[in-house]
């Protein structure tokens, strides 16, 4: 069942964050305000998705008195941050720590793969180990959401192009990635493989996107723990880099790799079963909560 949106408890803060709330394809948007209670934006945007991920919509919210919009329970579900994106771009292998765990060589330009939109999901509803599958995977990511129009784009002008930040949970199936030929694509875009949120973070918020502590936990253990300071490639690069192949439009997600404590890189490898639990924390960004289910082979 669905688990709602965990709002940490503590001092109100500033951080401007924003998400989508509701039940699957009924989600509404809707901010956290200064007192971590969530209010509705219905009556100023329709919807966070491609039309609406720009400075305008920020500049509008700062100008919106919250504490006048509806509030919202903290128990209803919380959907994926953005909606119907025109691409979610992978980068692969970009942790110096991780491309050593897996025996892998650093690449020296990004690995760029694409994750179908369709496996986009909420930060806390389950995850589906496909039918076939036998070595399901998890990775903590940083989520880049593109808030303008990108091509050929230089270094210096990146961050002009990012609307903000979220968690990601890049699910892959190393055997359809690894072992079926071709391109990584078929192991990355399984249904429920691309939980994202549980809200973007307007970049403004976050003052040292480079230094960033991530965790994931599988079942309370902590398998994951990292720093966005050991990206081979860092968040400025990545955006300029793939604007030279590809147009970057608003609402489109970049995660950008995941740091060491993988299950194919364990020994022996330790992959996803049902019942498993996995929690994600990236700094300033919030916490995702999973339940794995397997889909019947039969």
């Amino acid at each position: 069942h669905p688990i709602g949106v965990r709002i940490p408890v503590g001092p109100p803060n500033t951080f401007m964050k924003l998400l989508r709330v509701g039940s699957i394809s009924k989600e509404k948007p809707a901010i956290v305000d200064k007192n971590n209670v969530i209010r509705d934006l219905s009556s100023i945007i329709e919807d966070l998705n491609p039309k609406t991920i720009n400075q305008d919509t920020i500049d509008v919210i700062k100008k919106t008195d919250l504490q006048k919009l509806p509030t919202i329970s903290n128990n209803v579900r919380i959907g994926p941050c953005v909606v119907n994106p025109e691409k979610f771009i992978g980068i692969g292998l970009n942790y110096t720590d991780h491309a050593e765990e897996t025996g892998m060589k650093p690449p020296s330009e990004p690995i760029v793969f694409i994750k179908a939109n369709s496996c986009l999901t909420g930060p806390y509803d389950n995850v589906l180990i496909p039918k076939n599958s036998k070595k399901t995977d998890w990775e903590i990511e940083l989520g880049i959401i593109i808030g303008k129009k990108t091509q050929y784009i230089s270094e210096e002008r990146s961050f002009e192009h990012i609307f903000g930040y979220c968690i990601v949970n890049d699910v892959s199936e190393r055997e359809f990635q690894m072992e079926r030929s071709g391109q990584w694509d078929k192991g990355k875009g399984c249904d429920t493989f691309g939980p994202i949120g549980p809200y973007i973070v307007t970049k403004d918020e976050i003052k040292e996107v480079q230094n960033l502590k991530l965790e994931l936990k599988l079942n309370g253990t902590i398998m994951q723990k990292g720093n966005t300071n050991k990206m081979i490639f860092g968040v400025k690069h990545i955006i300029s880099y793939l604007s030279n192949f590809m147009t970057l439009n608003p609402g489109d997600i970049i995660t950008t790799g995941t740091p060491p404590g993988v299950g194919m890189a364990r020994k022996p490898p330790i992959y996803l079963k049902s019942g498993d639990e996995m929690i994600l924390d990236i700094e300033n960004l919030g916490s995702q909560k999973q339940k794995v289910i397997s889909i019947d082979n039969s």
